[in-house]
Formats: structure tokens, sequence, C-alpha cells
């Protein structure tokens, strides 16, 4: 083997050692991760901060999930519950975001392309908030909602058939 041949192959070696030892998770990923809290098995936990969602398993584990949060002067915290699920929801702009884009539909047909509800939504008590998918994956991981949890549409759909109405929700800062 030539030298070159063998400097371009000790390189190669070194680049795929250097990015497996930079790599993460992407942030599509879900996973079960050990899990310190308050909260019983069942309950959902969404930590602001992280822009993370906890689906309590029990025994110090939960399954984990990405998600987009509230910006800034839109978060909020505190306890909830799964009011309703919906597979497809049609979406009707809440006057906030109505002011902000007055050029809206007065509603988005479930399954639209347009629709930022995505594939499914867990409606919290009091009506303000959902956790949903979304048509707009990019904003995963950020502060960029009015306040809703979004999610990608493959995990609110896992999500969606592994919690019922009636699930608990806590919401942290």
């Amino acid at each position: 083997m030539r030298i070159v041949d063998r400097l371009a192959a000790s390189l190669a070696a070194a680049a795929l050692i250097i990015l497996s030892i930079l790599t993460v998770a992407p942030a599509s990923a879900r996973e079960v991760v050990a899990f310190n809290g308050n909260a019983g098995a069942g309950t959902i936990v969404v930590r602001t901060n992280e822009r993370r969602l906890y689906l309590v398993l029990g025994n110090g584990r939960a399954l984990r999930y990405p998600v987009g949060v509230g910006r800034a002067g839109r978060q909020w915290a505190g306890q909830s519950f799964v009011s309703g699920k919906h597979y497809r929801p049609a979406w009707a702009p809440p006057a906030d975001i109505r002011r902000d884009r007055p050029g809206l539909p007065d509603v988005i047909p479930g399954g639209a392309s347009n629709n930022p509800m995505g594939v499914a939504a867990l409606t919290l008590s009091g009506g303000d908030y959902a956790i949903h998918g979304t048509n707009n994956p990019g904003s995963i991981g950020g502060f960029v909602s009015y306040g809703c949890i979004r999610m990608y549409n493959h995990d609110i759909a896992d999500l969606f058939d592994r919690v019922s109405v009636g699930t608990p929700v806590i919401v942290t800062y």
C-alpha cells in the first residue's frame, strides 16, 4: 500500500472515530430515560426549559420526547389534564393569534398541509392549550408557540396511543 493510500485510510478512520464521539442523538429521538420527579406513572411532565416532554413510566423511568414550547411571554406552568383526544383536528386560530396574523382563515381543516395541529392533538383542561403535532417540524426544540406544546407528528401519534382522557399533565418552567 502506498504511503498516500495509508495516510488517506488513517485520516478516514480518524474522521469516523471523531464523528462517532461527537454525534449525539438526533432531536427527533424519543427514548426511555431515568426520571426523578414528583409525578406518578402515566403522568405527562413538560419541562419547558429543557424543551422536553416526559411520559412517566414509573420505577424511576420515563419516555422522553423533544418538543417546541411557548415563546417568551407565552409560557405557562401548572397542572392540567388531557380533556380530549383528536385525530387530524381542524384548527381555528384563537384571538391572540388572529390579532398577530389577521390573514389566517377562520378554520383550517384537519389534514390540510397548513394546519399547525399536525396529525393529532391532546387538548388540555381549560381549553386554551394543547399538546399537538406540527406542520413545521423545524420548530421542535425551540421556544416557538403561543403556549401549546408542539411535537413531531410521529411522536404525538405515539403519545396519543399511550394516554387517555384524564391523564394528568404537569408543565414546569
